[in-house]
């Protein structure tokens, strides 16, 4: 059974955190809250991993996956970003929104999108995420935590955990999150492009 570790939302235990980081990098996977809703990742270059959470989620190979990052400043090692691009998301992050962008060659090619080579990046606002990815010291491989069969991702661990108990390592409750998933934003083009209407979906496009 995973490991279910119960965390302050507003002030994360330090130790809890060190713990999930441990499994992530032991090759585990994870379940832990975001912004929007609870979410599924691994460790970014971890190939047997990424497989485990593709077969968990029925994740078609054209998905595009994302990765969480703790701010800006990492985005130019995993993203081209123009100028434009960068003003977007400067302004709107951190947030409950995911962003598609070309990949540069330190994003696996397993994680790219097969033919557009674009990633998704997102920078969270959420404590808990933020601690662990400040912790782990790089990017964590996510998607929303949406199983077969349904149209709205789980949002309650209590509720969850039983169901995921054999299907991950770890399972981080933080309270219980919202179902709707982040809002997705293209943009590779001249134009941003509301790719998935999610959290945060109006405020960001009332000015284009």
């Amino acid at each position: 059974m995973a490991e279910y570790l119960k965390v302050r939302s507003d002030n994360p235990e330090i130790r809890w955190i060190k713990r999930a980081v441990e499994v992530l990098r032991e090759g585990g996977i994870i379940v832990y809250p975001t912004d929007s809703t609870y979410a599924i990742g691994c460790q970014m270059g971890d190939k047997k991993s990424l497989e485990r959470i593709r077969a968990l989620r029925r994740l078609d190979p054209k998905h595009n996956l994302t990765l969480i990052c703790a701010g800006l400043s990492e985005l130019s090692s995993y993203s081209h970003v123009s100028n434009g691009a960068y003003r977007i998301l400067k302004s709107h992050t951190p947030g409950p929104f995911t962003f598609l962008l070309k990949a540069t060659p330190e994003v696996p090619r397993r994680l790219q999108h097969p033919k557009r080579k674009t990633i998704g990046l997102r920078i969270p606002a959420n404590t808990i995420l933020q601690s662990l990815i400040l912790t782990s010291g790089e990017p964590i491989m996510s998607t929303s935590l949406i199983l077969e069969g349904q149209s709205v991702a789980l949002s309650d661990p209590k509720e969850f955990r039983a169901e995921l108990g054999s299907l991950v390592d770890l399972i981080i409750d933080g309270g219980v999150c919202g179902e709707e998933p982040s809002t997705v934003i293209d943009l590779i083009g001249s134009t941003p492009e509301l790719v998935r209407a999610g959290c945060g979906a109006s405020p960001l496009f009332k000015q284009y």
